[in-house]
């Protein structure tokens, strides 16, 4: 189960087109579930992005807060 801290910050990264500013625990838990992956830029550096798996769990949990 995530965080609410983590939770949020998963719609963050499926919203944010350029997220900046990510607590670096909660992207770690992210990484571990497979619901982010980190995209490597032609720059050097990394971009978090969510994955269809992550795309799925936060479509789940629309589906529970819209049946409430």
């Amino acid at each position: 189960m995530l965080s609410p801290h983590e939770f949020a910050t998963l719609m963050l990264l499926r919203d944010a087109p350029d997220p900046l500013s990510l607590d670096r625990a909660d992207l770690e838990v992210l990484l571990e579930r497979q619901l982010v992956t980190l995209e490597q830029l032609a720059s050097g550096q990394q971009r978090p992005l969510v994955t269809d798996h992550g795309q799925l769990f936060l479509k789940a949990a629309a589906r529970m807060l819209n049946d409430k």
